[in-house]
């Protein structure tokens, strides 16, 4: 039996954190299961420490709440060091422009977590904010992360306790890796696109393309914005499916160039051909190469006898605009992190040993 009364009590939402009107329930009798379920549901928390907060806390929800987020921030440092591969990435978008971050967990069971994908967009409207106003923030449009973690979030706590408060929940290493930030350019438009969604603004790629007029004192507007975003969105889909590497054949890293050039001929010349045709054979194929990982020069996705170039132009022609394709990003979860190979079979056997042994 519970009795209950209307209090003020903290949401252990980390999005949605502060002082709301709440019903504060005190466990009557010997049945405390409701109780658990709640917390366990608001919290995500596993059940033991659940139930350990709230015996402790005589089964009052308010104080339970406080002990787990408390031993949460206590924890999160222990867990600091594994491996954090999987996680999401979070998007959001204002008349700035728009952020893209990037939060790691070490499991893909942590991403379903409600309190998980409350930080991904707490992270991504945090990194709105700090985003500067004008031109990029750097070459590679990323922000600075201690800035970021010292921002606030909706319930008035810095991100990092926030990201905390998550790890001790989840019992894993949660960290924010990386954010980044593309500014609206005058007069242009700047979209997103999500692959493998996990709800609004939450996904497993994310793309941003800008698309702006080539005259600086043009302004897109009403159908013909809504239209230069929508070709942006398509060609956020074209970005995630095609993961090019630079924008245009000016971005391409010289270095990179050469070590294509250097295969390319290698492969060249072992079909016998005279040095002559060699040089022939590694100019078309370093056209392909271009072709593979500049944007620009990417067969559209969506009609492959065109090149994105050509797309871009020929919709600032249909809109009497001249329109060009400055920048673009490409964010997937986990890539670049040097994963654990875990034998999972070897460490279960390892666990039942060691408990034979107690």
């Amino acid at each position: 039996m519970l009795r209950c009364a209307l209090a003020l009590v903290p949401r252990p939402s980390v999005a949605l954190q502060g002082w709301i009107p709440a019903v504060r329930c005190f466990a009557v009798g010997g049945n405390h299961m409701a109780l658990i379920r709640e917390l366990r549901e608001a919290s995500g928390a596993p059940i033991s420490d659940v139930k350990a907060a709230l015996q402790q806390a005589d089964w009052d929800m308010d104080l339970a709440a406080q002990e787990l987020r408390r031993k949460g921030v206590a924890s999160a440092g222990k867990k600091a060091t594994r491996t954090a591969a999987e996680g999401l990435v979070g998007v959001a978008s204002s008349e700035l422009g728009a952020a893209v971050v990037e939060v790691n967990s070490e499991t893909d069971f942590v991403p379903r977590n409600d309190n998980f994908r409350a930080l991904v967009r707490a992270a991504a409207a945090a990194a709105l904010e700090v985003a500067p106003a004008g031109p990029a923030p750097s070459p590679s449009h990323g922000l600075p992360l201690d800035r970021l973690l010292s921002a606030k979030t909706p319930g008035g706590e810095s991100l990092e306790n926030a990201v905390a408060n998550v790890a001790g929940m989840v019992r894993e290493n949660v960290r924010l890796r990386r954010a980044f930030f593309l500014p609206r350019p005058t007069g242009g438009v700047v979209a997103s696109y999500l692959h493998q969604g996990a709800g609004e603004g939450l996904g497993r790629i994310a793309a941003l393309v800008v698309l702006a007029p080539r005259d600086p004192g043009t302004e897109l507007a009403g159908p013909a914005a809504e239209a230069a975003a929508d070709l942006a969105r398509k060609l956020g889909m074209q970005v995630v499916a095609s993961a090019p590497r630079f924008l245009d054949r000016e971005g391409v890293d010289p270095v990179a160039v050469e070590e294509e050039r250097q295969v390319l001929r290698s492969q060249a010349l072992g079909s016998g051909k005279p040095a002559s045709i060699v040089d022939k054979m590694v100019m078309g194929r370093l056209q392909k190469f271009y072709q593979e990982v500049c944007l620009l020069e990417q067969p559209f996705v969506m009609d492959d006898s065109k090149r994105v170039q050509d797309v871009v132009r020929e919709l600032g022609e249909a809109l009497g605009v001249p329109l060009h394709l400055p920048a673009f990003l490409r964010v997937k979860v986990g890539e670049g992190v040097d994963r654990d190979d875990k034998d999972f079979a070897a460490e279960v056997a390892a666990t039942l040993a060691e408990a034979g042994k107690a």
